[in-house]
C-alpha cells in the first residue's frame, strides 16, 4: 500500500474531492472486511480484505471524476442451501462527484458509464464509506450456487414429505 493510501485511511476523509480529482490524486491499499459495519450483515464471514484503488481525474467536459477499482473475495450465504457462497468482487466504476442540491446535467442522465454521487458542501468524502457503498451496490441480489449438492442430499427423492403425516390423518378422517 502506498504511503498516501495509508495516510488517507488514517485521516479517513478526502478533504476536497474536487481538488483531489483536479490534481489526479490516488489512494490505494487494502481494507479489512471487518471495517465495514453496514456490509457485515450481508456476509457470512468477515475475514478477508478488499483491495481498492481510487483515482481522481477530470473528464473531457472538465468535470471531476473518480475512478474506483475494488477486488476481493467475499463469503456470502447461499440462499438455496444456506452454506458458504464464495463470491468474487470485481468493481470498476466512474463516479462524478456533485455538491448536495446541484442538479444533474441532462447529458449525464443518459450516460450509463458515469454515476453521480453527492458530496458535502465542502467537498469532503470518506473513502471507506465510498468503498462500502460500491461493494453493497455490487452484491448479487440473491446469492446462490449454480447447483447445491447439500440441497439435493437433504431434499432428495428418498426423503419423506413433512406433510405425509397430515395426509394420513386426512385419510382417516374420511373413513370416520
Amino acid at each position: 500500500m502506498s504511503e498516501q493510501g495509508k495516510v488517507a485511511l488514517q485521516m479517513s476523509r478526502i478533504a476536497d474531492v474536487f481538488r483531489f480529482a483536479r490534481e489526479a490524486g490516488r489512494l490505494e491499499g487494502v481494507v479489512p472486511l471487518d471495517r465495514f459495519g453496514r456490509l457485515r450483515d450481508q456476509l457470512l464471514r468477515v475475514d478477508g480484505a478488499v483491495d481498492y484503488r481510487i483515482g481522481g481525474g477530470v473528464g473531457i467536459d472538465g468535470k471531476a471524476r473518480l475512478e474506483i477499482a475494488l477486488r476481493g473475495q467475499l463469503v456470502l450465504r447461499c440462499q438455496r442451501c444456506l452454506g458458504e457462497y464464495p463470491w468474487e468482487l470485481a468493481v470498476d466504476s466512474v463516479l462524478m462527484p456533485m455538491r448536495v442540491g446541484d442538479a444533474l446535467p441532462e447529458d449525464e442522465l443518459e450516460n450509463d458509464e458515469v454515476d453521480a454521487i453527492e458530496v458535502e458542501a465542502a467537498g469532503e468524502l470518506d473513502p471507506l464509506v465510498l468503498i462500502e457503498d460500491e461493494i453493497i451496490l455490487a452484491l448479487p441480489l440473491v446469492p446462490r450456487h449454480e447447483s447445491c449438492s447439500l440441497l439435493r442430499e437433504q431434499g432428495g427423492a428418498g426423503r419423506e414429505s413433512p406433510f405425509a403425516v397430515l395426509a394420513g390423518l386426512r385419510g382417516r378422517a374420511k373413513e370416520n
